[in-house]
């Protein structure tokens, strides 16, 4: 059951049109991100991350080490590789490209901390990526330490 304070947040129905965009090189870069996320993030095929990664990757969330060989190292502990789905499994709300910056936004489903029942709502996560050279060179999300 979902707390009725605000209207729940929904997913995009159809991922294809999110990577539409009228200028080519917004519309490039919203790829990369979006078959880095399905196959290498999601489909967790660590061996493709040089596609897609700098080797310098920077990356700002607090618990994910820096610089490509990090990032697989990391999540290399985590992930195993599966097969590559046409779609970003994830509810993806919307990819919005600026610029060298694409943002992936995701439908979250948490806890209600205000409730002692199993009430959840929805809220957004967002991911986003500056894309250098043709790769995805630095890293941002809302995560805290854990």
């Amino acid at each position: 059951m979902l707390a009725a304070a605000q209207v729940p947040v929904r997913p995009a129905p159809d991922q294809q049109a999110l990577l539409a965009s009228a200028d080519p090189q917004a519309a490039a870069n919203k790829r990369l991100v979006y078959d880095f996320w399905r196959e290498v993030f999601e489909g967790g095929h660590m061996e493709l991350a040089e596609k897609y990664l700098a080797e310098s990757y920077i990356q700002h969330n607090p618990n994910v080490p820096t610089g490509r060989a990090a990032f697989v190292e990391f999540f290399s502990k985590f992930a195993k590789p599966r097969p590559i789905e046409p779609r970003i499994k994830a509810p993806l709300v919307a990819v919005v490209a600026e610029g060298d910056l694409v943002i992936l936004s995701f439908v979250r489903e948490v806890g209600d901390p205000k409730s002692l029942a199993t009430t959840k709502y929805t809220t957004t996560w967002f991911d986003m990526f500056r894309i250098e050279n043709g790769k995805i060179a630095e890293h941002w999300d809302p995560a805290p330490r854990q």
